[in-house]
């Protein structure tokens, strides 16, 4: 299948259209979550087959109320790695509102999301909070490489790393938002998550197909290594191996049995499943990053 790349005249259409729809629908989590809503007993926090250590031996260890325990940790790491995507991914969209012309739909389109994702990053830390555990992030390591991430992001690859972020945690909360099974308070933070990002993919989908046409070939082959590499981090970081902590696992075992486990392998191709295809089908799989994409694990090992 061919993609129709956009033009910038499209890409304002879009944005203005956003804009609109950010005005009618936004939600405030202060206010349209009940914090103070007691949690129910017996509830998880996330679908059994999409803990890290489902079908594992250290699994099948656990008690029924340990493997609940553990969910609720794990959604914690999940949701501050998403923090943390966030905060980057509001210094990279302020970059370019910085270069570009500021009475643009897309400039003020680019602000508009800035402030959805700072109410989204309050969102993930409060609920953190309120499950009184804590908000783990990613390991000392990636955080410092993340410091750098505003400096060498730009362009396709740039908007890319965004969806990356944004649509591996789409496809997992749009599975948990309507599952019965599921803390309410949990559901209610992925809901507003899933609609709120909804606008934000594509704003990013039109900058990548836009940015794709500019590309000359060796900036492309820098664009398709640094996309992979930042995936990779992004994949990797979604469990903090302290969670397992949590229920008496020493991190470095839990970390080892996650990264081996194919069923958390099938989660994350699961995940990716969707972004990997519009990557691919726009230009940004390629050659030089092959081998980040194939370690991140949305794509299958040779």
């Amino acid at each position: 299948m061919t993609r129709t790349l956009g033009t910038p005249a499209d890409r304002e259409k879009t944005a203005q259209r956003l804009l609109k729809s950010s005005a009618n629908k936004f939600y405030d989590p202060d206010v349209d979550i009940d914090w103070d809503a007691p949690l129910v007993d017996g509830k998880r926090f996330i679908p059994e087959i999409r803990s890290s250590l489902y079908g594992t031996e250290l699994w099948d260890g656990l008690s029924p109320e340990q493997r609940i325990e553990l969910g609720k940790h794990e959604i914690a790491s999940v949701a501050s790695n998403g923090l943390w995507f966030e905060v980057l991914l509001m210094q990279m969209l302020l970059k370019e509102v910085y270069r570009i012309d500021p009475t643009t739909a897309h400039a003020q389109y680019a602000l508009t999301e800035v402030a959805d994702e700072c109410r989204h990053s309050t969102m993930f830390a409060r609920m953190c909070s309120r499950l009184e555990v804590p908000a783990y992030g990613p390991v000392k390591s990636r955080r410092q490489l993340g410091k750098i991430l505003p400096t060498i992001g730009y362009g396709p690859a740039l908007y890319g790393s965004i969806l990356v972020a944004e649509e591996v945690l789409d496809r997992l909360q749009r599975e948990q938002m309507n599952d019965p099974e599921i803390q309410p308070l949990v559901r209610m933070v992925n809901r507003i998550h899933v609609l709120e990002e909804a606008r934000h993919v594509t704003f990013a989908r039109e900058s990548v197909t836009e940015g794709m046409k500019r590309l000359s070939r060796p900036e492309l082959a820098y664009q398709q290594f640094l996309i992979a590499l930042v995936s990779f981090h992004v994949v990797r970081s979604l469990i903090n191996p302290a969670v397992y902590k949590a229920v008496g696992i020493r991190p470095r075992d839990g970390y080892r049995a996650a990264l081996a486990n194919p069923h958390w392998q099938e989660t994350v191709r699961y995940a990716g499943e969707r972004i990997m295809a519009f990557l691919d089908e726009a230009g940004l799989i390629g050659a030089p990053g092959m081998y980040w994409w194939r370690k991140s694990g949305l794509l299958p090992a040779k």
